[in-house]
């Protein structure tokens, strides 16, 4: 059973590495810092198994869960932690096991023989992308051709709807995700503002509030080359959130 093994700490990651090392079906395919890279190590490596702590700079283990969520095969989840408050969240996240550390060899015994167990029965579905978040995610995840792009929130200039899709702009492109924009809205607060029933734009890459000469408010954005049409019904909004920027 191939193993990912993902914590920000290099000598939890030894640890882990020196204790599989004692079971035989068990290769440590390779390691990653935050869940970011674990989840571009994934993507590169398919392993049967992905090892993540939970508190990591730049993505933490439960976001990164939420991405793993949306690919068609996601590998076996068992988070290692040193706190045990998050438990209840990495069951939702629909991990097979939760180990707190310092890891004890006969807990680790029976997280792999789960994982090796889930692994065998797979799923040919996959999880539900919604999961429970207590804090906004750092990025969004787009699939792609059986594998997922991650847009950092930060990047993001405006969000569009289209249908069952919304349409990310962001600093490198455009991508289709599989997300409701009210949801988008109520995750993150006052990093968006509404100027449309159908979209959404970064506070940070408005530059323009302005009208045509039809009397039509326009926004205009930061690297943007149209300025994009703001309801009549979103205007006072707008312009409220627009005097306490």
């Amino acid at each position: 059973m191939k193993v990912l093994i993902a914590d920000d700490e290099p000598l939890a990651r030894e640890r882990l590495r020196a204790m599989l090392a004692e079971h035989a079906d068990i290769a440590v395919v390779g390691e990653a810092g935050n869940g970011r890279e674990a989840l571009d190590e994934v993507a590169r490596l398919q392993p049967d198994l992905l090892l993540l702590d939970i508190a990591m700079p730049v993505m933490d283990g439960l976001e990164a869960a939420h991405h793993l969520a949306m690919l068609d095969a996601p590998p076996a989840l068992v988070f290692c932690t040193a706190f045990d408050e998050h438990a209840l969240a990495a069951f939702e996240a629909a991990a097979v096991d939760y180990l707190v550390k310092p890891v004890r060899a006969e807990r680790l015994a029976a997280a792999l023989e789960r994982a090796r167990r889930y692994v065998a029965s797979r799923p040919d579905a996959p999880r539900p992308p919604e999961l429970p978040r207590s804090k906004p995610r750092t990025h969004l995840s787009a699939r792609l051709r059986g594998s997922l792009r991650l847009i950092p929130v930060g990047e993001i200039v405006y969000l569009q709807a289209d249908e069952k899709y919304v349409s990310v702009h962001h600093a490198h492109g455009e991508d289709l995700i599989e997300e409701s924009l009210k949801s988008l809205e109520l995750e993150f607060g006052e990093r968006f503002l509404r100027i449309h029933r159908n979209c959404l734009i970064a506070a940070s890459a408005l530059t323009e509030l302005r009208r045509d000469a039809d009397g039509q408010a326009h926004v205009v954005l930061r690297n943007v080359a149209t300025p994009l049409e703001v309801s009549r019904r979103c205007l006072p909004q707008l312009r409220d959130r627009l005097r306490r920027l």
